[in-house]
């Protein structure tokens, strides 16, 4: 967990928690700014309960309390301590482009073999222009790979592709060490954090979410939207 511990090790905790909302796709914090982090409920329910303790209480809670929740083992808590990250993080827009991960990958991939950790909507038109898809899922879907084959496959890619849940089911570390030294890699998704970081573990971009509206944001939270129904949002890019 070095990228958790180095994140932590950034952040100014001077301000207080003021919304906290988690909703079946997104988790929501109202720090500074607002951040998002997805909720994994599928992963979440085959936990053993409780999958948040103190729920009601956690308003009371000081910003670096309620980040170090990203440590912990349930997935839930640990998207509350993401989210409460990235509303944390000062984000210099200046050195981010408005563009989609998805696009990214596309451009980085095509004519090559891409592997992709998440199962995302658009990797069919990943797959329409790549030499080779491979995408490795904890819940995988007809074509996809299980976990278990991340080790074997990502090794051989050209552009890999990481979810930010990554961050919040702590393999990212390991699945950093498995790309290859020529490998374009990208990290995407609300919970990505938008911080150059991550450039020093190999990463060539992020990916990630701003959200520039936090009550429009944490409403669609709460109302059950999934990332193509989120508002109140820009899609950034941070390019090494």
């Amino acid at each position: 967990m070095r990228i958790l511990d180095e994140l932590m090790s950034i952040l100014n905790f001077d301000t207080v928690v003021k919304e906290i909302r988690q909703g079946v796709f997104h988790t929501g914090v109202l720090t500074r700014n607002c951040g998002l982090a997805a909720t994994l409920a599928r992963d979440a329910l085959r936990q053993k309960p409780p999958l948040v303790r103190e729920p009601g209480a956690l308003l009371e809670k000081d910003p670096r309390e309620l980040a170090r929740l990203v440590y912990s083992a349930s997935i839930l808590e640990a998207a509350i301590g993401m989210a409460t990250i990235n509303s944390l993080l000062e984000v210099d827009e200046d050195s981010c482009v408005e563009l989609n991960g998805a696009e990214l990958i596309k451009e980085k991939g095509k004519n090559r073999r891409v592997a992709i950790v998440g199962h995302f909507p658009f990797i069919p038109v990943i797959r329409k222009t790549a030499a080779e898809v491979w995408v490795i899922e904890r819940n995988p879907l007809g074509g996809d790979f299980n976990e278990g084959a991340a080790d074997n496959l990502i090794p051989q890619a050209d552009v890999v592709a990481i979810t930010g849940t990554s961050l919040t089911n702590h393999t990212l570390d390991h699945l950093l060490e498995l790309c290859a030294p020529h490998a374009y890699v990208i990290m995407l998704g609300d919970t990505a954090p938008l911080s150059p970081l991550l450039f020093d573990y190999g990463v060539d971009a992020i990916s990630g979410t701003r959200v520039v509206d936090p009550g429009l944001a944490l409403r669609c939270v709460s109302q059950g939207a999934n990332f193509r129904q989120m508002r109140g949002i820009r899609l950034l890019t941070m390019v090494r």
